[in-house]
């Protein structure tokens, strides 16, 4: 509302008005340095050149909001009483919304001329213009930045930080995403309605904390996300940890609210991009710190900015390795610890890129966060067959060969399928094929994986349970699933032969008499040693392999270890 002094404004001329609406005009569409202050003195004087003594705009998103009274009601001249309406206009846009403007005079007041009405018609359908655009753009923002429960959605926290990076950056800024603990609770105790205004009162708490230095805002759910100094990092951490927050101020209700965090310190030399540069970074450390049973916050490193680059590229690369064949089978011989000779190998993927070939721990676990593993999977299945098809055809010595599959795969209930008709596109005998398969721990897996071993026994390929040991082996997964073979790990070997007290002696012992008795083949994975060769002896464990005998070996060199076909016996 304005008062100003009621000077005698009334415009004489024509050039009188014009010159002033145009000031008006200027006043409403000077978007880069708009005054408030300006246009508000300018319509004063408008008003004042009208005889006025009050004028009202008035805006409603629809006419049911009118009819609720819901709505806003602007008087920005207001200088006497308004008793007669001189001018009264109104605007409804296509979307439904209601803009009026009201002007009105006192009682005794000198009549407008003709002229001086059609010119306050147009000042009135101006400010309506006006008035109804700036309402209608923040109705429109609100609905873009806001979500249906008024909180400031991801949008809006993008948007945020598109003015950082290109105000000040983010050098000095901490970015986090948080998920309210056990929030499921507080709603099943409350009820929703006060969950929800427990919510929000956490959320009004933290964003008055981080005040204008930062923003906060809604992810979905019970997630948010926020960026703020890293000064104030502290002090947020401790509010996640728990704290009581009052909800209802009249019967001073509260609840205890805590939080699990990812915190993502922006250092100096962080290459900004796009928003999710950053997103990227809060969001699986948030996602970590809700399964950890270690911790409630989970922080982004400099080390996680660096492995999630190499994910990125190893994706992108994967790709073009597969239509290129930069994926190698590398046959890592089994040997037969009796006579030396060599039973059979098992295929390992090699990715050999530009000359170097990449670690398997350098890729295998990021292909299997998804179902590139599979990919690959049959693509060495494709391999192997490939590799045995041309051994039999040349007439040479062939040897059950098996290959890895990851437990991944228990979910596709046509796996079976798939890894016969692979080997039937060869045409090779079901026995020269063996499937390894690792432990499995939920019933759920147990089951298929139960299903797929029985099926792969029924046709008559060789399926084995690896790394047998080192996982959460159950007695009923040897016991209940027709397995061909045993893997036992490295790590169950006895580190010494001569103790046969000691207790890895002992269960190693156990172990091997077991498959025995069960009529499963076994084989000592990781074997290095002279010792330990004699020691599978010793413990009736016929099968071992291990760079004893030989490291994994490239195609052609398995080939003329094959025409050999066996180790020296020591």
């Amino acid at each position: 509302m304005a008062n100003l002094d009621n000077t005698d404004e009334k415009l004489t001329t024509q050039d009188d008005f014009s010159e002033l609406f145009i000031k008006f005009v200027d006043a409403m569409v000077d978007f880069e340095h708009f005054s408030r202050e300006t246009l508000v003195d300018v319509l004063c004087r408008l008003a004042r050149s009208f005889r006025l003594t009050k004028v009202v705009t008035e805006f409603y998103r629809s006419s049911v909001d009118e009819k609720d009274g819901k709505g806003e009601i602007l008087c920005d001249f207001n200088e006497g009483s308004a008793d007669i309406v001189v001018l009264k206009k109104e605007l409804i846009s296509r979307t439904g919304a209601i803009v009026r403007a009201i002007a009105y005079s006192a009682k005794g007041t000198e009549h407008l001329s003709n002229k001086e009405e059609q010119q306050l018609d147009i000042c009135l359908r101006s400010m309506m213009s006006y008035v109804g655009r700036n309402r209608m753009q923040t109705a429109i923002e609100n609905l873009a930045f806001h979500d249906d429960n008024g909180y400031p959605n991801f949008a809006y926290f993008f948007r945020h930080l598109e003015k950082m990076n290109k105000t000040g950056g983010f050098n000095g800024f901490t970015a986090i995403m948080y998920n309210l603990k056990d929030f499921s609770v507080i709603n099943r105790d409350l009820g929703f309605e006060e969950g929800n205004a427990v919510m929000k009162a956490h959320f009004d708490t933290l964003r008055d904390m981080i005040g204008n230095s930062g923003t906060v805002c809604r992810v979905g759910g019970d997630s948010f996300a926020a960026i703020f100094p890293n000064e104030m990092l502290e002090k947020i951490l401790a509010f996640f940890e728990g704290t009581p927050i009052i909800y209802d101020r009249l019967t001073s209700s509260s609840a205890i609210v805590s939080a699990y965090a990812g915190v993502f310190i922006i250092p100096s030399d962080f290459k900004y991009e796009r928003p999710g540069n950053i997103v990227e970074m809060i969001l699986p450390t948030c996602q970590t710190a809700k399964i950890s049973d270690e911790t409630d916050v989970v922080y982004a490193s400099m080390q996680y900015i660096e492995d999630k680059e190499n994910v990125s590229k190893i994706r992108r690369h994967f790709e073009e390795a597969l239509n290129n064949y930069e994926f190698h089978a590398y046959y890592q011989p089994k040997v037969n610890v009796e006579t030396g000779r060599i039973i059979g190998a098992e295929a390992l993927c090699r990715w050999i890129r530009d000359g170097r070939i990449i670690p398997p721990m350098d890729f295998i676990p990021i292909l299997e966060r998804n179902t590139d593993i599979f990919r690959l999977d049959f693509y060495m299945l494709d391999l192997v067959c490939k590799n045995i098809r041309k051994w039999l055809d040349e007439g040479k010595n062939v040897v059950r060969i098996s290959i890895n599959f990851s437990r991944k795969h228990l979910a596709d209930p046509e796996l079976l399928d798939k890894i016969a008709s692979i080997i039937n596109r060869y045409d090779i005998p079901y026995e020269y094929i063996e499937i390894e398969l690792t432990e499995t721990t939920t019933e759920g897996d147990y089951l298929k994986l139960k299903k797929l071993v029985e099926g792969l026994t029924k046709i008559g390929i060789h399926s084995s349970i690896d790394d047998f040991g080192i996982g959460y082996s159950s007695l009923n997964l040897i016991r209940e699933l027709p397995w061909n073979v045993m893997k036992i790990d490295r790590s169950l070997l006895p580190i010494s032969s001569t103790d046969q007290k000691d207790l890895s002696t002992v269960l190693y012992n156990h172990i091997t008499a077991m498959a025995s008795d069960m009529g499963i083949e076994c084989i000592t994975e990781g074997v290095e040693t002279a010792e330990q060769v004699q020691l599978l002896r010793d413990n009736y464990c016929l099968y071992a392999q291990g760079y004893y005998y030989d490291k994994p070996l490239p195609l052609d060199e398995f080939e003329k270890r094959l025409e050999i076909g066996q180790y020296p016996i020591n």
